[in-house]
């Protein structure tokens, strides 16, 4: 039995977060193979988010820990929650509970029986299943292309709000993870590929949140800019 910390991050998701948090409970109670434990990243919020959490901590002892970061940034909620965790396996996922709880075992287990270092949803392989508009689609699609072209980076898709990390690869990577946003995904998968660590890829059932608080086209950009400075900078090597 691994245990996992799964990290939800949350930026003014008072209004969803008890909701996402009892799915998510119901959901891992029938998966007892894994010891289990949601860690909600309250990420700066200015909403009852942080409260929520505590809410919701108070009423799960043990399964639902409350974490505050004071500085917003995607990137960093994860860093702090990963590196802080004593668990064999972190994983993070989307408060809005896009993308199907049922592929978390497929996330998982390969990391918990030591099959791989690092595995990731990915929207845009063919036996995935998306629903979502146009543009998000065509900017996602677009964006990959450049990553693989560009960056190197042999993934079908980086963005997908539902990754897991060995802790042991975590501790090993993060540290020259540079990006506290959302460039911060993909930064860690190119990161971790030219490390030689093993990446393993869930295709997903994905549903578009039409509540989402993502700015696409800025999200693009700087993404863009992250890929560059990598590009003319060199990537890292991670931490022995």
């Amino acid at each position: 039995m691994a245990t996992v910390d799964l990290v939800i991050p949350c930026y003014n998701e008072a209004h969803v977060l008890p909701d996402s948090v009892q799915q998510t409970l119901a959901f891992l109670d029938r998966h007892p193979e894994h010891q289990w434990r949601i860690v909600i990243a309250d990420n700066a919020s200015t909403d009852r988010t942080l409260e929520v959490a505590r809410e919701l901590e108070v009423a799960h002892p043990g399964r639902v820990v409350a974490l505050h970061i004071p500085v917003k940034g995607r990137g960093l909620a994860l860093r702090n929650a990963w590196l802080t965790s004593d668990a064999t396996v972190c994983a993070y996922m989307d408060v809005d509970l896009s993308t199907d709880l049922a592929h978390l075992p497929d996330l998982v287990d390969p990391l918990a029986e030591n099959n791989a270092d690092l595995s990731f949803g990915t929207r845009l392989d063919s036996r995935s299943e998306t629903v979502r508009g146009w543009q998000r689609e065509l900017i996602s699609r677009g964006y990959v292309f450049i990553l693989r072209w560009f960056g190197g980076l042999k993934v079908s898709d980086a963005q997908c709000g539902f990754k897991a990390i060995r802790t042991d690869a975590a501790r090993a990577l993060l540290p020259v993870v540079e990006d506290t946003g959302w460039f911060f995904d993909s930064e860690l998968l190119l990161i971790a590929q030219h490390n030689g660590y093993r990446l393993r890829e869930v295709p997903v059932k994905w549903t578009d949140d039409p509540d989402s608080r993502v700015n696409i086209i800025k999200t693009a950009m700087d993404d863009l800019k992250g890929l560059w400075r990598l590009h003319r900078g060199g990537v890292p090597k991670a931490v022995c």
